[in-house]
């Protein structure tokens, strides 16, 4: 079996290491949106994890169920958030699977 050329796999290296680079970047760059209770309840979340706002329909704003509200903002988070990891494996995914041609 012949020897990989050294200066090939170091130049795959740092390409892939730029392409990761930028797929992070373009991640926390990203915003993605969650609701819950169709909509009555919405929520931005940076890529960077931060929340950016949440919005509430003033039809849910109960003082006798609060818990109710407390689901529905927690509903939001949670779909934000599984959006956010989907957009990570989509940007990330394919540079991940690339490392096992470099013999990673």
């Amino acid at each position: 079996m012949s020897q990989p050329d050294m200066n090939q796999l170091m130049a795959q290296a740092q390409q892939m290491q730029q392409q990761l680079q930028q797929a992070q970047a373009e991640i926390t760059a990203s915003t993605v949106v969650g609701e819950a209770g169709n909509g009555l309840v919405k929520l931005e979340l940076e890529g960077s994890g931060d929340i950016k706002s949440l919005s509430i329909d003033p039809k849910v704003v109960d003082p006798e169920d609060v818990e109710t509200l407390q689901d529905l903002i927690l509903g939001a988070f949670s779909e934000a958030n599984e959006k956010l990891r989907d957009l990570a494996q989509e940007k990330m995914g394919p540079l991940s699977q690339g490392m096992g041609g470099l013999g990673f």
